[in-house]
């Protein structure tokens, strides 16, 4: 599915929209239908794509709940100590 980048000329919001040839997208802020098209470097996403992002992602959100909870740790010792 072409997935396609724009800016609204209203509101300046860009966005990402999922566009089907009968679609004439609009601005989800402002539903503004005055966009440009910008110029994307990849505009159709594999579902192997989607799993990669979404792995890295997964491993991104697990390493800062690891470093709030060592924030804590130490600094709950640290007060206590």
């Amino acid at each position: 599915m072409p997935i396609f980048e724009y800016e609204c000329q209203g509101c300046r919001h860009h966005f990402e929209l999922l566009v089907l040839p009968r679609d004439l997208p609009s601005c989800p802020k402002c539903q503004g239908t005055d966009l440009e098209k910008q110029l994307s470097i990849l505009s159709v996403s594999s579902d192997g794509t989607r799993q990669r992002h979404l792995g890295t992602a997964r491993q991104a959100a697990k390493k800062v709940q690891r470093d709030k909870a060592h924030a804590e740790h130490e600094a709950y010792h640290h007060h206590h100590h």
